[in-house]
């Protein structure tokens, strides 16, 4: 397993005593040291001893010796603190390739070292999972799924990360754990021993500056050359969010996002102000017509309200009609009134005479009333006597039934005597008894034969069915075949058989289609192979290398309805998948030539492709919208180098020659003058070819017939066979149902006959019984007809005094119609009088009944008008109410009260003859006017708001950009100025700088670098620097990022890759100087760290001893003789199948005590000592 080793640098002193000598003073086994091994927590101001006696750090080490603990703890007391949140260990445990391990890092420079595949990079995933970054691919660019990082074969993994205390909110070190479990993929957090959420966990890190997801901080190795290729834009956004801080950021967002609104404001302003020009010059153009159709249209509203004054001048009339009318009236009734006064006199005998009569009417009248009600009390007699006479007539029938009945109960009595004989006798002889079982049984044996026989003729039936069935297909298939056998004769049927070929599934369709020609709006058209046709043969090699094999095969409809219903029937109905159908509503005029026929033949063309096909016009307009027949050429002479030439220059696209087709596609979007031209070989034709007869085709359609007529008679056979069987069970049937039926009659006689015998003894009690019966009718006969008799007599009696009170009634009868008579004479008497004085008096009363019919005719007249008159005010009240604005109103009272209704017509006849001397227009274009200045008016009020907002935003952004500039400009100058100083130290020059546009989202650094002498500076690019120039660059950008950011660690993964020896030795320098504290130096005039910050936080680091920040460089390869500084740490893992068991086997402290003591040996032979470099701390070689 992998494992990492942590060379402990010791103390000056330890330095200082180490000579062969110092080399055995050291214990020579771990028992002797074993009591100081503790566990303890790594601070600021010590690191972590090593774990507990027996408990590894790896897999395969043990801990370390007591002594080597001691000088760790002296060497680091002098080092410099962990800048809060810097990381001060991590723990692994069944993390990818480690089972168990612990890390302890510096707080400055961290070298991580060992061969490829070790797992190195897993520390850094360790350190992105731990502080709650997940595994996506723009933090890790590894696995997708937090489970992938689980050790094979274990369930679980854990990541224990410590970080320095901040000494605010956190007076110890935090550590951070998060579990991952392989089942469900989750991670689980906690925080000192708390749970917490994973946003807790990233909010934590956030707070303390940590940014895994910044380039600029955390660059793991599958993301270095992503960071390199980074643009200049998203460079500024990752700088800022690493080294500026987070009102920065916000600031910019806010800049970029009011430059949006800015542009989008200037756009709608522009589009809204050349709207508004046009809408205002359309208005300017039709305001002359405007006014024209307004005042045409007051005229038309003028009619319009005439026509609507109608009723009103008409009530106006009717109700001076009414007002005449019923003052004649009055004047009418006066005049009645004096004439009556006048005749009074003469009328005054007529009057009594006709008062006389009208008494004598009454008199008759009431003696006729007496004599209708002697008429009725006579009837009522009458009616009494009738009734009488009807009951003696029932007597009479009576004693005539009385008589008849004797009778037959004297013959029924005889009757029933000799019939209770016979049946006494026949109760003396029994009917031979039956076997009820037996009979049953027979029964049933006759009855399972006729359903055998019935079975078996339905059976056979069955097969006759089926066998016919079999027989209607293979006549079917014989009828085809035949058709199909026809075909080869016939260039139609040809035709169909190459549709087949091409796609069977379209054949099919097209067969139902011809079959179902009436069940669609119109004409549907099959595939062009079987509805189109070459003119010239010598073409057709030429016009098929324009088709593809779909549109062959392709139908064409010419509506809607028709491709749903086509679509349908070839899905649904037919499950058919291999069918294109094509809809053309155009007729063959919509498409044409692009050029005459003179200037076709410029180019070289015989003719359009379209020229040379026949086939109804909407199959061949279908073919001009798929590929264009109209627009492509045709010659038999292949293409002149001149002829090409002209024809990428010209309309025609496409066009055929005798051995190629080519077809001319021009790109606009990689310029007006971009074009390619595909070109394919023309290949013999194979659908509109006269070929000979497939012969073996033919072949086996024949031999399948005469096999499909073979099966036909066998079956027709086989019919026969079983026809004779169902005719021999048919008789049998018929023997079997005949004894059914004779047996069953025979045991129902049977049966019968002992029922009968059964039913005797109840049958002589009931005839005895109506003996009886009849006995006693007998012997109350003479009784009832004596009854009879007497009731006759008192009928006799009561009709004599009835027909005395009928006489009574009849002389008053006679009395009451004499004075009836008399009465009525009377009254003829006076009617003649009064007729006599009326004849006399007739001039008087013709004269009342003239003015009493004028009256009433008046009366009449008056009332007629009154109800037209309210009719009429009706229909004006109606109109009125409609009138929400009062000005039907006041138009009515400007008409003149005298008006009649023909000066009205006439009025209105002169304002529609006015109308018609004026041009109507469009009725919408006062209707558009209207709109338009609406539109104008809500445009032109937008516009000023737009503008209001448009300033608001100019203001904002300069607000705001006078607020964020000079920060930015102050910030990327310091980064600049490291990173010149920096690129300065390899003899090399850069300088990083602001590219400024108007859009904020267009800002970027510019890196501009010079690796040789005699060239100027250039950006930096992927495309210009090589990888080695660009790593650099990549680095010292980073290191000048170091001071300017809050972040409290850094992890660079094989940033070294690509660079030369020279320039790895230099960056190497570089970061040993900046991460571990070398002497500042003056750039323009003022101290510059070697991170890049001023003095002040030169001073600061100086105060505190923090340096800068944590950094993880991380690598599989290091250059000999590298820099070296007591604050840097080197962490080298080791790892593979040769890794010894014995853990205590691996001493890398025994390793470097030995390689020392050898060295010294050396030395002492050439009389030299050793002593030690106190400025790089490195070994070094001194004069003895």
């Amino acid at each position: 397993m992998p494992a990492p080793v942590s060379p402990q640098r010791r103390s000056r002193t330890d330095y200082e005593s180490d000579d062969p000598g110092d080399v055995s003073s050291e214990p020579d086994s771990p028992e002797q040291s074993s009591s100081s091994r503790k566990r303890a927590r790594l601070s600021n101001e010590t690191s972590l001893t090593s774990p507990p006696a027996g408990t590894p750090m790896t897999n395969s080490y043990h801990a370390q010796p007591d002594s080597l603990q001691r000088e760790t703890l002296q060497a680091r007391s002098g080092r410099r603190k962990h800048q809060p949140g810097s990381i001060v260990r991590v723990k692994l445990t069944n993390f990818v390739t480690y089972t168990a391990v612990e890390f302890y890092p510096g707080p400055s420079l961290n070298m991580v070292i060992g061969p490829n595949g070790t797992g190195k990079s897993t520390l850094v995933c360790a350190i992105c999972l731990g502080l709650g970054w997940g595994p996506q691919i723009q933090h890790l660019g590894r696995a997708k799924d937090v489970s992938e990082y689980v050790k094979h074969g274990s369930q679980e993994a854990m990541i224990e990360v410590e970080l320095a205390k901040d000494g605010n909110r956190f007076q110890c070190n935090i550590v951070i754990c998060c579990t991952i479990k392989r089942e469900g993929n989750k991670t689980v957090f906690s925080v000192n021993g708390k749970p917490q959420s994973k946003k807790a966990v990233v909010d934590l890190a956030r707070s303390l500056s940590i940014q895994i997801d910044n380039l600029c901080q955390f660059l793991p190795q599958d993301k270095v050359v992503e960071f390199a290729a980074m643009t200049p834009v998203e460079l500024l956004r990752s700088t800022q969010r690493a080294v500026a801080s987070q009102e920065m950021v916000d600031m910019h967002e806010e800049l970029k996002d009011l430059r949006r609104k800015q542009k989008d404001l200037q756009l709608r302003v522009t589009t809204d102000q050349d709207t508004l020009s046009n809408l205002e010059g359309r208005q300017r153009l039709q305001e002359a017509d405007v006014e024209r159709m307004r005042e045409r249209e007051q005229v038309v509203k003028h009619v319009q309200m005439l026509e609507v004054a109608r009723p009103t001048v008409q009530y106006r009339r009717a109700k001076d009609s009414w007002k005449e009318a019923k003052e004649r009236k009055r004047v009418a009734q006066n005049e009645l009134s004096t004439l009556h006064q006048e005749v009074e006199p003469s009328l005054r005998a007529v009057n009594a005479k006709q008062r006389y009569k009208q008494q004598i009417d009454l008199v008759g009248k009431e003696r006729k009333d007496i004599a209708n009600k002697a008429t009725e009390h006579a009837d009522r007699i009458d009616r009494q006597f009738q009734a009488l006479h009807d009951e003696n007539n029932e007597l009479e029938q009576a004693i005539g039934a009385e008589k008849e009945g004797s009778i037959k109960h004297k013959k029924d009595a005889v009757r029933l005597e000799c019939l209770i004989k016979d049946q006494q006798i026949q109760l003396q002889h029994a009917p031979p008894d039956i076997d009820i079982a037996a009979c049953n049984n027979q029964l049933r044996e006759k009855q399972r034969l006729c359903q055998e026989n019935e079975t078996r003729i339905k059976e056979g039936q069955a097969q006759q069915r089926d066998l016919t069935r079999q027989g209607r297909e293979r006549t079917l298939r014989v009828q085809q075949a035949e058709q199909s056998l026809s075909q080869f004769d016939s260039q139609e049927g040809k035709q169909y058989i190459k549709l087949r070929n091409l796609s069977s599934e379209a054949s099919t369709l097209w067969q139902w289609i011809q079959q179902h020609p009436n069940e669609f709006e119109k004409t549907v058209f099959g595939p062009p192979v079987v509805e189109c046709s070459i003119k010239d043969p010598k073409y057709v090699d030429l016009i098929e290398a324009l088709f593809q094999r779909t549109l062959f095969v392709s139908f064409t409809v010419q509506t809607k309805n028709d491709f749903t219903k086509v679509s349908n029937i070839a899905h649904d109905h037919l499950n058919l998948s291999d069918v294109n159908i094509k809809t053309m509503p155009f007729g063959l005029d919509h498409f044409q030539a692009p050029m005459d026929e003179e200037d076709m033949r410029r180019y070289g063309f015989e003719g359009w492709a379209l020229d040379y096909i026949n086939g109804p016009e909407p199959v061949l307009a279908m073919l001009c919208a798929d590929i264009r027949l109209q627009e492509t050429g045709i010659s038999m002479r292949d293409t002149t180098p001149q002829q090409f030439e002209m024809l990428q220059n010209s309309v025609i696209t496409s066009w055929v020659t005798r051995k190629s087709s080519y077809r001319l596609v021009r790109r606009r979007e990689y310029g007006p003058g971009a074009k390619s031209t595909q070109v394919r070989n023309v290949r013999p034709a194979y659908v509109w070819t006269d070929q000979p007869v497939d012969l073996t085709a033919k072949r086996e359609l024949q031999e399948t017939m005469k096999d499909l007529e073979e099966e036909i008679r066998g079956f027709e056979t086989e019919n026969k066979k079983i026809g004779d069987s169902i005719n021999g069970f048919r008789r049998a049937l018929e023997t079997a149902s005949r004894e059914l039926r004779l047996m069953q009659d025979e045991k129902a006689a049977k049966q019968k006959a002992m029922g009968e015998f059964r039913a005797l003894p109840t049958k002589i009690a009931g005839n005895e019984a109506k003996l009886e019966t009849a006995r006693e009718h007998l012997a109350g006969t003479t009784q009832r007809q004596k009854q009879h008799a007497e009731k006759q007599d008192a009928i006799a009696m009561d009709r004599a005094r009835i027909a005395l009170k009928f006489a009574d009634a009849v002389e008053c009868l006679r009395i009451a119609h004499n004075s009836l008579h008399e009465a009525e004479v009377m009254s003829i008497e006076a009617t003649s009088d009064l007729s006599i004085l009326i004849e006399r008096n007739r001039s008087v009363k013709d004269l009342l009944t003239t003015k009493e019919s004028e009256v009433q005719e008046l009366s009449r007249e008056v009332d007629k008008l009154n109800a037209s008159a309210k009719q009429l005010l009706k229909q004006v009240t109606e109109i009125m109410s409609n009138d929400s604005d009062g000005s039907l109103r006041e138009f009515f009272m400007s008409l003149p009260t005298a008006q009649t209704l023909e000066e009205l017509d006439f009025e209105i006849e002169s304002e529609k003859a006015r109308l018609d001397l004026m041009h109507e227009g469009n009725d919408n274009t006062i209707r558009e006017f209207e709109q338009r200045r609406r539109k104008i008016e809500t445009l032109s009020s937008k516009l000023k708001d737009i503008t209001a907002g448009l300033a608001d935003l100019d203001n904002g952004i300069d607000s705001l950009r006078s607020r964020w500039e000079p920060e930015l400009d102050g910030l990327v100058q310091k980064i600049s100025d490291s990173f010149s100083y920096n690129m300065e130290q390899i003899s090399c020059a850069g300088e990083v700088g602001i590219w400024k546009d108007d859009d904020f989202e267009q800002w970027a650094i510019q890196i501009r670098v010079k690796f040789r002498e005699n060239e100027p500076l250039t950006t930096l690019t992927s495309h210009r620097q090589s990888g080695g120039e660009r790593a650099v660059s990549t680095i010292f950008y980073l290191m000048s990022l170091q001071s300017l950011t809050p972040s409290p660690f850094r992890v660079v993964d094989e940033i070294n890759q690509g660079m030369d020896p020279r320039n790895e030795r230099l960056v190497h320098k570089r970061m040993v100087d900046i991460a571990c504290g070398a002497a500042p130096p003056v750039v323009n005039g003022h101290q510059v760290s070697a991170n890049g910050a001023g003095d002040e936080a030169t001073r600061q680091d100086d105060e505190d001893q923090s340096g800068g920040s944590q950094y993880f460089l991380i690598t599989p390869k290091l250059l000999h003789d590298l820099s070296y500084s007591r604050g840097m740490q080197v962490m080298c893992i080791a790892s593979g199948e040769y890794m010894p068991e014995d853990r205590t086997r691996v001493d890398f402290r025994a390793c470097v005590d030995r390689m020392k003591g050898l060295k010294a040996e050396r030395l002492g032979s050439l009389g030299l000592g050793l002593g030690r470099n106190g400025e790089g701390g490195r070994l070094g070689i001194a004069a003895g």
